[in-house]
């Protein structure tokens, strides 16, 4: 039986890790083992300036928060060597790099589970999330799609007043012609 005081503490990370996944828009739990410190270092480097919290977690205290968070489902990944990268802001971001990463590795790094607002992923939903647009892409993705009618039609309205334009031109070059 663990000292109270390690019991407490034990306590506080769960409680922690509890607030972060409720807390986070997105998350991806991976299974690291195999890759070198160099890959690693570099996988967290990214991660970092994407704005994504990564850390590795025992499974026993990620048991118990995914738990409180409501994330029963991920109970099930939760063997061998586990990570968590949690986003606040951006749902594909963490999914884009550790996908990216684990097909680099060929097979040395994978993707276990995710979840995203609260919905729960499988390794393959959180394939398939990668691959999504990022919401800054799809913004301006929106925005052309709103702009195109507006910029048709300033196109035909500038053709009309073009056309109107050379015609009175003609015909005040008509007019000095004959005077």
């Amino acid at each position: 039986m663990p000292s109270e005081k390690i019991l407490l503490q034990k306590q506080e990370q769960v409680k922690a890790l509890t607030e972060d996944l409720q807390s986070a828009v997105a998350g991806v739990l991976v299974d690291y083992k195999g890759i070198t410190v160099l890959e690693d270092t570099k996988l967290r480097k990214e991660l970092r300036e994407a704005g994504i919290n990564y850390r590795v977690i025992k499974n026993s205290i990620m048991r118990r928060a995914v738990k409180n968070a409501g994330f029963d489902a991920l109970e099930d990944v939760l063997v061998e060597t586990s990570a968590l990268a949690l986003s606040d802001t951006d749902y594909t971001a963490a999914a884009k790099i550790l996908c990216k990463y684990a097909d680099a590795s060929k097979g040395k790094f994978t993707i276990k589970a995710g979840f995203v607002e609260g919905s729960v992923l499988d390794g393959k939903g959180v394939s398939d999330l990668s691959k999504l647009p990022s919401r800054e892409e799809l913004v301006a993705m929106t925005l052309r799609g709103l702009n195109a009618p507006i910029a048709g039609l300033a196109n035909v309205l500038n053709a009309n007043i073009t056309g109107l334009v050379r015609a009175l031109n003609q015909i005040a070059e008509k007019g000095e012609k004959s005077a």
